[in-house]
């Protein structure tokens, strides 16, 4: 319902009740980083001011602290593995009311009909939803995915409630090049997300001025802090598995904290309920030494303002009454959470399934997962705690794989949109010493990506993600478990506790083979070929930083 202005005035002057009077609490305040004893009112759902105030209803805190709702800059829910409507009931009770989501991921399946439904199933979902449209489907030429989006496809979306820009440039290439179809993509919204891993010096002036705006790859200080001194404002991320808080928490000061915000990115349902959203986040930035006042100033009000949403991000006269009351104690830890002066309750609803969708992938054959040849190989090298990977070099004889000595098992990708589309190539890292895993979650393309220690394994892993139109996959000796993921086999339909569940399983299956933590997010990026150094595409190997194919063997 909208708010009557002068109803809210009257309400503001204390010469009318307000709807809510929030009591004896310890309020944050993101404008001067600081802590204060106040009471402060609500009408409508909106902040009239903190002060001396009679309501209808009182919520007396006894001293415990409150922070305005947290906001998570960059996200794609996909990851998650749970629809918007269970994702929103899940981070709400870690205290986040706003969300700055890319629909990426279910674009490279669908199309313009996955944004849709992303805008669709958003609605009424407890918290707020904000979409950058996706700016790059697929993410570079070389990838084959399920759509292709130009910027007349995206200009559609302009002006479309709930829209605030556009997402993250990947194809820096392209934008370095002047690529006619990229500058026509930078000219539909003036609010631009880059994606610019490792980009330095005059290209990454050039990629500045062609309009992206801020950055969430900076792996080391040093790109961080180059970035910010160019104008970029800088998502300090903390994913599954892209874990960068440690490293750039010193780029953050009382000067560049206007300037940083926090990105969760790619982040399990698991993950969430195990060490939060943006909360979690703020535990561990406060762990490596950051200022719990400087992290909170990301959370909200940081981030606010780089996406120019100035009805939130502080509890201050006419802004929106999201708020968490949170632990007094020295851990910062989430213990209701508000929004619009309403506790949020948590409610399952229903989930909005978009399209059917069919994966169209065939289960390769022996000679689709074969590899023949000997000598010095090209293998991809996982790095821990990152999403980049290294290109490592191995004196391989195909008849002796799988190497467990020295962790080299083969990887497939077998194409969901192409039936019979399938490349192989060689993975270290995973540390599996039997069995197998797959998955329909493969950025960006989202082919079937699958990893194991034998032939036949990884065929049944395969196929178990086919029959289910899409899922995640544990093959452990003669027990399978699965996790379907009924839209576009990118998320459940299911309650988020279900999921959790499922995810619990297939850790525990993985767990069991020897294999690393999480798996099944370090398998759903050996493909992205817009990451260096080296991935696995449905053509073969790619080189990120030569960027084109290269052989499996070293010439």
């Amino acid at each position: 319902m909208k708010s009557d202005i002068q109803s809210l005035i009257r309400a503001a002057r204390g010469l009318s009740p307000a709807d809510i009077v929030i009591r004896n609490t310890e309020l944050f305040d993101p404008f001067t980083c600081s802590w204060d004893l106040v009471n402060f009112a609500i009408k409508d759902g909106i902040v009239l001011g903190t002060g001396n105030y009679s309501g209808m209803r009182d919520i007396d805190c006894k001293g415990a602290r409150v922070v305005p709702g947290l906001i998570d800059s960059h996200v794609h829910i996909e990851s998650s593995l749970l629809c918007p409507a269970e994702y929103a009931r899940l981070v709400a009770r870690h205290g986040t009311s706003t969300v700055i989501a890319d629909p990426h991921e279910i674009a490279n399946v669908l199309g313009k009909e996955g944004i849709e439904y992303m805008l669709r199933a958003s609605q009424n979902t407890g918290i707020d939803f904000f979409y950058m449209v996706p700016s790059c489907v697929p993410s570079t030429p070389v990838d084959t995915g399920g759509a292709t989006l130009d910027a007349p496809d995206l200009a559609t979306f302009a002006g479309r409630e709930g829209v605030l820009g556009l997402g993250e440039m990947m194809n820096m290439p392209g934008v370095m090049s002047g690529d006619a179809g990229i500058i026509k993509k930078l000219g539909i919204f003036p609010l631009v997300d880059g994606h610019a891993p490792l980009l330095t010096g005059n290209d990454l002036n050039a990629y500045i001025l062609a309009g992206p705006g801020s950055d969430h790859e900076c792996t080391v200080a040093a790109e961080a802090r180059e970035k910010l001194s160019k104008g970029m404002h800088i998502y300090l991320r903390e994913g599954s598995t892209e874990k960068n808080i440690r490293a750039l928490r010193p780029v953050v000061t009382p000067y560049t904290v206007s300037r940083c915000s926090f990105s969760t990115d790619d982040r399990h349902a698991d993950t969430l309920m195990k060490l939060g959203h943006i909360d979690g986040i703020i535990r561990t930035a406060v762990s490596e030494g950051l200022e719990l006042e400087l992290a909170l100033r990301m959370a909200t009000l940081s981030a606010a303002g780089r996406f120019g949403l100035h009805d939130r991000g502080a509890i201050s006269p006419g802004r929106v009454a999201d708020f968490s009351i949170v632990d007094t104690k020295k851990e910062f830890y989430v213990r209701r959470t508000f929004r619009r002066g309403k506790e949020i309750m948590g409610v399952s609803v229903p989930a909005t399934v978009p399209a059917p969708y069919n994966i169209k992938a065939t289960i390769p054959g022996p000679a689709d997962v074969a590899l023949t040849g000997n000598g010095l190989a090209r293998v991809i090298g996982i790095v821990p705690g990152q999403i980049i990977t290294e290109e490592l070099h191995f004196d391989i004889e195909s008849a002796e794989l799988p190497d467990l000595e020295r962790d080299i098992i083969k990887t497939t990708v077998c194409s969901r949109y192409c039936p019979g589309l399938n490349m192989t190539g060689l993975v270290h890292g995973f540390s599996f010493d039997h069995g197998a895993i797959a998955g329909s979650v493969s950025h960006d393309a989202h082919n079937i990506i699958a990893a194991g220690t034998g032939d036949e394994e990884l065929q049944k892993a395969i196929s178990a993600v086919i029959c289910h139109n899409g899922g995640l996959v544990a093959v452990n000796g003669n027990d399978v478990t699965v996790l379907p993921l009924e839209n576009a086999g990118l998320m459940s339909i299911r309650p988020y506790e279900e999921v959790i569940e499922q995810l619990e399983m297939l850790h525990s299956a993985t767990r069991e083979m020897g294999g690393i933590e999480d798996p099944f997010m370090y398998l759903s990026f050996l493909c992205l070929p817009v990451i260096p150094q080296l991935r696995l595409t449905v053509r073969g190997l790619f080189s990120v930083e030569k960027f084109k194919p290269v052989p499996l063997f070293v010439d």
